[in-house]
């Protein structure tokens, strides 16, 4: 009873690590990545569509995005997309090809960047927390209906602070390393 418990949990606390992940890759470093428009959603012709669906995003350069659209009727209406993002990013077209140079940060904007990345992961761990907080409850409440005992709740519990405290450090470390990366580019 309380193994499937735990299992649970750590699938909570796993999908809140890999979301923080996925959140951290869209925020802007130095140097050109994907992720910073792979999600972007594009108007295209009336339907709503993730911009990695509608064209190739390529990295030739370190500091240089270049995207392909497969159609080439939709070229204008990525590039909009791209500017109504609010990225900062100002993409140039040559009407088979959209290519955006990233700028270098400033300092400010770094500090902006770092608070940004220090707030997800906040709420990453609050996430992981509250995963651990849903367990803890559900182990309680099998005790107080009798179907574990004291010392299955309590092992259940010191298990579940153990594996609360691994996924807090894994999500310290993706923001670290994120903060890193902001301050070195």
């Amino acid at each position: 009873m309380t193994d499937k418990l735990l299992s649970e949990s750590e699938s909570k606390m796993k999908k809140a690590v890999e979301a923080l992940k996925r959140n951290l890759a869209t925020i802007r470093t130095g140097r050109a990545s994907p992720g910073l428009i792979e999600g972007l959603m594009v108007d295209y012709f009336g339907t709503s569509m993730p911009l990695n669906q509608l064209a190739n995003i390529s990295v030739p350069e370190a500091r240089l995005l270049a995207i392909q659209p497969w159609d080439k009727q939709a070229i204008s209406l990525v590039e909009k997309a791209i500017l109504q993002a609010n990225l900062g990013l100002n993409p140039s077209n040559d009407g088979t090809l959209i290519r955006i140079p990233i700028p270098p940060l400033t300092d400010e904007r770094r500090q902006e960047l770092v608070k940004m990345v220090q707030k997800r992961v906040e709420e990453g761990r609050v996430s992981i927390r509250n995963a651990r907080r849903d367990s803890v409850d559900q182990a309680r409440s099998l005790k107080k209906n009798k179907e574990i005992s004291e010392d299955q709740e309590r092992r259940a519990e010191e298990r579940l602070q153990k594996l609360t405290d691994d996924y807090v450090r894994r999500i310290n470390d993706a923001g670290a390393a994120k903060e890193k990366d902001l301050i070195e580019t």
